[in-house]
């Protein structure tokens, strides 16, 4: 009697996760939808997985994998998975860290010991929180003058790491998304093992966890078998050049069914691999004390009060996003070979259509320490354009009677509220607090963003007269050391000209007496000596801050 109840238990449980293991007719026609501009003629596509308590629910594949040819795609054809691979990456950290023969905690040096002494401990834990500091690779070849186009390999780009002086910040002070650290953890796991990474993850990470179709791609001319190949453009496409053949942070092939087996490794793992797994979600705090969302590889945050595993990746005319859910045991993994596919909304939208919202049992995050929340500001005295301080702008603005802020770098766009004082919400980001501060000129003069601890802090940008500037004293010749790379900047047709051997021209606008923005390559700061010499300038970008450039011909001094 009591094996038959226990029998009828498990007939329970398991008819119980069959059942919620599969989609409605509603569901499957809903995110059918999602990719109904993907089935037109000559209009390239993706493959998409869903898979929920270990059982694939959904899975599909639209639009052409070559429009030359023709070629449509399908569930098994592989894709360039970009910035998805840098958690297989730390994995390959974690294995070896379990082994024994490397500790997250260990400085960088004692594997790669003829990279420069920056002045500050910079440990494997750093680089894989993207919190060392480092100048992110894609950012400072751009400013030696390296194309999109051109050939990029793990030596080319360590080549350029060991001719840097700086950081763009103390190690632990920040969050920044740096590509450089996880090629510089590729060749640590090749310093540790004396093999090549990409045999050594096949062998270590992909064969035991059944991935068959998964490899880094590090050869230009291999020919792959069930391959897409990536475009770039809306309506009409055009073929996009593959630009690097780097690894570690990028440059992994893999299949929706294969990346659907790793992900449901965060809810139940593969004998022996369960401690893997369950370090890969580590999180930290900044040297401040701030929380990091970002473990190893990957980003931890939440989605309808749901715990959310994910990351995104993007480049070269490829894109994808996969994501976890452990508590519905919810996978999702969508890749794609068009730059235009927006798969980090798509896998928002699918989430959105296959999860209830979770009751929220905890009390609502509140950011602390909020300055001067009893000050109130009109809408007008917000109205304006902040900056951040690696030069990014945001602009407040006022439409249709409402507050907007937009954001530079991610050109992201949020209708914000008033809830106390200076501070706002937004309905379109969770647990997010604008705030304003330091009236001046009846205007607010600090813009905070507050989000799960962290802080990004923008000043308000006040037009100089410049009417009085004698542009002539911002030209001459300027180099950078660390890039071996010059730009000149030049006085033609009453405008200044930023020149570059390699990359051709750039518009440049002066903003201040000591601010300039090159159009296409970052914003300046003009560094000056006692004399109001200009000595040189200093060149930050998205992911490189305060890159020096010297000037090398000193004969001109400001009028100011």
């Amino acid at each position: 009697m009591i094996v038959a109840r226990i029998f009828f238990l498990v007939l329970i449980l398991f008819n119980l996760t069959s059942a919620q293991a599969q989609l409605s007719d509603v569901q499957s026609k809903k995110i059918d939808s999602l990719f109904s501009s993907w089935t037109k003629d000559n209009h390239p596509g993706g493959s998409i997985g869903i898979m929920q308590y270990g059982k694939i629910v959904y899975s599909k594949a639209f639009g052409a994998a070559s429009l030359g040819y023709q070629i449509p795609n399908t569930k098994e054809t592989t894709f360039n998975i970009a910035s998805v691979s840098k958690q297989f990456t730390a994995m390959g950290i974690v294995r070896l860290h379990e082994k024994g023969l490397l500790s997250v905690d260990d400085d960088i040096h004692k594997y790669l010991p003829d990279l420069p002494d920056f002045g500050h401990p910079i440990t494997i834990r750093h680089l894989l929180h993207h919190t060392s500091g480092m100048r992110s690779f894609h950012a400072i070849l751009h400013l030696a003058g390296w194309e999109k186009q051109d050939k990029k390999t793990n030596e080319d780009i360590y080549r350029l790491m060991l001719k840097q002086k700086e950081l763009n910040f103390t190690p632990g002070d920040k969050f920044l998304y740096c590509n450089t650290g996880y090629v510089l953890m590729a060749k640590i796991i090749e310093s540790v093992t004396n093999e090549q990474f990409p045999q050594w993850m096949k062998s270590n990470i992909f064969e035991p966890l059944g991935m068959k179709n998964t490899f880094i791609e590090d050869k230009y001319d291999r020919v792959i078998l069930n391959s897409a190949t990536p475009y770039y453009g809306l309506d009409i496409f055009y073929k996009a050049v593959k630009y690097g053949y780097y690894s570690g942070s990028g440059n992994q092939r893999s299949t929706t069914p294969d990346l659907l087996k790793w992900l449901q490794n965060f809810s139940t793992p593969t004998p022996n691999w369960s401690s893997s797994f369950k370090m890969l979600q580590t999180t930290d705090t900044l040297n401040n004390g701030n929380e990091n969302d970002y473990a190893f590889g990957i980003r931890i945050n939440d989605f309808k009060n749901h715990t959310k595993i994910s990351h995104n990746g993007g480049g070269g005319g490829w894109k994808s996003s996969i994501s976890h859910y452990p508590d519905t045991q919810l996978s999702i993994a969508i890749l794609t070979n068009f730059s235009s596919s927006r798969t980090k909304n798509i896998e928002r939208n699918i989430a959105d259509i296959l999860l209830k919202e979770k009751p929220n049992t905890e009390e609502k995050t509140v950011t602390p320490t909020i300055p001067n929340s009893n000050i109130t500001f009109s809408p007008q005295q917000l109205v304006g354009k902040y900056k951040t301080p690696s030069g990014y702008s945001i602009h407040v603005n006022i439409k249709n009677d409402s507050l907007y802020v937009f954001q530079e770098w991610d050109k992201t766009e949020y209708h914000i509220y008033n809830t106390n004082g200076n501070i706002y919400e937004t309905p379109e980001k969770q647990n997010t607090q604008f705030v304003f501060s330091k009236l001046k000129d009846n205007s607010a003069q600090i813009f905070s963003q507050h989000f799960k601890g962290k802080k990004i802090d923008a000043e308000r940008y006040v037009n100089e007269d410049l009417s009085n500037i004698n542009l002539n004293n911002y030209t001459g010749r300027f180099y950078s050391p660390e890039l071996e790379s010059v730009i000149h900047i030049k006085f033609k047709d009453d405008k200044l000209i930023a020149k570059h051997i390699r990359l051709g021209d750039f518009q440049v606008q002066l903003t201040g007496k000591n601010s300039l923005t090159i159009k296409g390559l970052g914003t300046v700061d003009i560094i000056r000596n006692s004399k109001h010499i200009i000595t040189g300038m200093r060149i930050s970008n998205r992911r490189a801050l305060n890159v020096w450039f010297e000037k090398q011909d000193n004969n001109n001094t400001d009028q100011l």
